[in-house]
């Protein structure tokens, strides 16, 4: 996918974890936004980062992309109403570019799982144009998916986001999505302390 950019969503207010998820310390070394932009800078793409953090900010901006360019920082404006707004802004800032979305509170995820979900969205015949979702075996994974920006995606998000539509599962009955099954362990999402209790040696 030539025209693939991997964008880290990461302007969260962490309510339920009680502290900034992304300045969190990873096993792997660095903080939760470090490690995923060090995965995200194993592939050979661009990478934007979408936050209003001042923090994540200083934090991405000395590190560079999969092409040794430094990592765009997409500083998102108020008002900040969840991942379906900042995606919308995504697809302005990014047009007709295929956008491998990423979430920064999954913090086992790990580059191979990264390639094998844009492996299937790269060799999709049957819906290439189609919007491909993460899938751990039992519920879709919208935070985690390939979202090509074509002018009519555009157009209905940005429809979609003008009319109050700010919930991604509401956007997303009406677009063709395409389920990729990856394996589960790295697809777990970290909201409150507990979830990573016992999870890392």
């Amino acid at each position: 996918m030539s025209g693939l950019r991997a964008c880290l969503l990461s302007g969260g207010a962490s309510r339920r974890m009680g502290t900034d998820k992304a300045l969190l310390p990873h096993p792997a070394g660095g903080t939760w936004l470090e490690f995923h932009l060090a995965q995200l800078a194993a592939l050979p793409v661009p990478i934007t980062l979408v936050s209003h953090h001042r923090a994540h900010q200083a934090l991405a901006r000395p590190l560079r992309d999969g092409l040794g360019q430094p990592i765009t920082v997409l500083e998102e404006p108020p008002p900040r109403e969840g991942p379906l707004l900042a995606l919308d802004r995504l697809m302005q800032h990014h047009p007709d570019q295929d956008l491998l979305l990423c979430p920064v509170d999954m913090p086992w995820l790990e580059t191979d799982t990264l390639e094998a979900l844009v492996a299937a969205a790269s060799s999709s015949l049957a819906a290439p144009a189609a919007i491909h979702l993460a899938h751990d075996g039992r519920r879709l994974q919208p935070l985690l998916g390939v979202y090509p920006a074509h002018p009519s995606r555009r157009l209905r998000l940005g429809a979609f986001t003008a009319a109050g539509g700010r919930r991604l599962q509401d956007w997303l009955a009406g677009e063709a999505v395409v389920p990729v099954p990856l394996p589960p362990g790295g697809l777990r999402n970290a909201n409150r302390p507990d979830d990573t209790t016992g999870l890392w040696p």
